[in-house]
């Protein structure tokens, strides 16, 4: 049974450093020992002339100090590619190959070169990869994966950029590299049709002499003595070719479902050059991107797998938690939004759903959500922000109060709780409540704990008014349930329900975490989801070790919130691309995801 309940519980290294004289008015030599820096952007202002002291610095910049008053060079080197190409057999994928290593200079890792040299030099590896090719059997994934780490591992790479070439070709081998951190910025598919593929493959011979690929059509032997000794390879019959290209198929479209968010399919059947023209202007765009992010110093949305994430805690059904796990989540939570707000996002959600904030739960511990919000609101004071956390109060009077959730006396906790010894309350942080009186011009950022709806009650208004007095101020939503919920006479169903649910979608998550469960259960965990600003939902299996302990393994990575099917299909390794109707539990369950 699948986990299909998805409950919501729950500086670089130094390289070379040296010391030159400079010139202000530099001679035509000079000039020259800068063309290895064609690809550098330089700027010069003219002084005296000073010695300075040069550090190139591995994928990095190029950085001048200077001892005294001298000319200032800023130099910042290109940041180096990470591609990965795909392509059926016959599809140019190795011209295209030695073109971009020509262009671009990247290091061209192919799997098969590397087993091939691996197994000649007799490395432990290669031995191990041996021992599965004398028995007639397929190298195991992990192998194979071990044998790409260790050759991305090396200098060359790190420094130039990389090249992968027909790898990953499974799923599972996708994944293994995301787990490993090991992020490609663009994947290159090139497509060409059957019928062009399978007539390139049996029109192909190899001349046995020489080692070169001739075609009977497109390109022809030079001399009839060459042609007399050609012979056709024993994969290029049109039987092989077609079971060949079926393979590439399902595996190619297993694939793309980690690298959908890079992918960029080109047409190959075009003249080589003519591929590569388009080739050439999507490898230019993202190295300026790239370096455009480095220069602002913002992170990379396309990793997947944050470099200073600690992964999942355990025993997360452990109720109450320990502190340690609470201040897991609470650091996590605050890193994501930090990310967010310095990238200028002003409309963010957090949506944490651990077991203990899951209202589901007969547990709902409102002082770990208060410890949340305590934890946020200092850590932006400390920057000199002024906080505002607002609380939402009764909606309505009389007889129409109401009051989501388990939120009666919140406002008084916050107001008991321990800020800190530097009289944080009062000066830096104040307490609020939602609505657009709230504002005062001395807030920077608003922190709203819980805004819900209540039965037969409406909380948008107030929130609406509230972000209108906010203008371009930061508004952070803390587990909003801004779904409409029936009242009495059915009345807040309908009206105005769609630009009600318009401005609630309009919030963005910066932060998403939820526990899943076997349908219907809240045990054993299956697995989680989660999401921090500004990298992709990461979906991960839970898995026991041999000693009894539990891990959490990464499965897929989406780029927005999963539905139950989706999430199911990953746990059963299946390409995303496969529709099926959500029936019983899978349809119920994939509507309230």
């Amino acid at each position: 049974m699948l986990p299909t309940s998805l409950s919501p519980v729950h500086s670089s290294s130094l390289y070379s450093p040296s010391l030159f004289p400079f010139s202000p008015f530099p001679s035509s030599s000079s000039s020259s020992s800068f063309s290895s820096f064609s690809s550098s952007s330089v700027s010069l202002e003219p002084s005296s002339h000073r010695l300075c002291s040069l550090r190139l610095y591995n994928n990095a910049h190029l950085r001048i100090t200077y001892k005294s008053n001298g000319l200032k060079l800023n130099c910042s080197l290109k940041e180096p590619l990470k591609v990965m190409i795909s392509g059926a057999p016959a599809s140019g994928k190795g011209t295209q190959c030695e073109l971009i290593v020509r262009k671009f200079g990247l290091v061209h890792i192919s799997t098969g070169d590397l087993l091939r040299a691996e197994v000649s030099s007799g490395t432990e590896i290669g031995n191990k990869a041996k021992e599965f090719m004398n028995a007639g059997r397929l190298v195991p994934d992990e192998v194979v994966t071990a044998m790409v780490t260790a050759r991305l591992s090396r200098e060359d790479a790190k420094e130039n950029g990389w090249l992968l070439d027909g790898y990953p070709r499974s799923f599972n081998q996708a994944q293994s590299l995301q787990s490993l951190k090991i992020i490609p910025d663009v994947y290159i598919v090139l497509d060409v049709p059957d019928e062009i593929l399978i007539d390139r493959c049996i029109g192909r011979r190899l001349d046995p002499v020489t080692g070169k690929i001739y075609h009977l059509k497109s390109f022809p032997p030079e001399t009839e003595e060459i042609k007399a000794r050609l012979i056709t390879r024993p994969d290029d019959t049109e039987e092989k070719v077609k079971s060949r290209l079926e393979i590439y198929k399902q595996n190619a479209d297993a694939i793309s479902t980690t690298y959908s968010h890079i992918m960029k399919k080109i047409d190959g059947n075009h003249p080589k050059e003519v591929v590569f023209e388009v080739i050439d202007s999507i490898l230019s765009q993202v190295q300026k991107d790239k370096e455009t992010k480095m220069k602002l110093g913002k992170s990379n949305p396309s990793t997947s797998v944050q470099d200073n994430w600690r992964g999942i805690p355990t025993k997360l059904n452990n109720i109450p938690h320990s502190r340690d796990i609470r201040k897991y989540f609470y650091e996590d939570v605050l890193q994501a939004t930090q990310r967010a707000i310095n990238d200028g996002r002003t409309r963010l959600k957090v949506e944490i759903n651990i077991p203990e904030l899951n209202p589901e739960m007969d547990v709902y511990r409102i002082g770990t959500l208060m410890e949340l919000v305590r934890s946020l609101a200092l850590s932006f004071a400390d920057d000199g922000k002024h906080v505002k956390v607002c609380v939402q109060g009764s909606m309505g009077e009389g007889a129409l109060a109401g009051m989501p959730l388990q939120l009666a006396g919140t406002r008084k906790i916050l107001e008991f709780m321990d800020w800190g010894e530097y009289e944080a309350m009062g000066t830096f942080i104040n307490i609020g409540s939602i609505g657009g009186k709230e504002v005062d011009e001395q807030d920077d950022l608003f922190i709203l704990v819980a805004p819900q709806n209540a039965v037969g009650n409406c909380i948008i208004d107030d929130l609406r008014a509230m972000t209108d007095a906010a203008g371009d101020r930061p508004v952070i939503l803390i587990n909003p349930r801004l779904k409409d919920l029936p009242a009495s006479s059915g009345i807040m169903q309908t009206m105005g329900r769609d630009k009600r649910l318009e401005y609630a979608s309009s919030f963005e998550n910066c932060y998403f975490f939820r526990l899943l469960y076997y349908a219907g259960t809240q045990y054993p965990i299956m697995g989680a989801l989660r999401m921090s600003y500004p990298y992709r939902y990461e979906l991960y299996k839970r898995v026991d070790d041999p000693s009894g302990k539990e891990k959490y393994v990464i499965l897929s990575t989406f780029p927005e919130k999963p539905s139950t099917d989706e999430v199911n299909d990953a746990f059963e390794g299946k390409p995303r691309n496969e529709s099926k109707k959500a029936l019983g539990f899978w349809g119920f369950l994939s509507g309230i995801f």
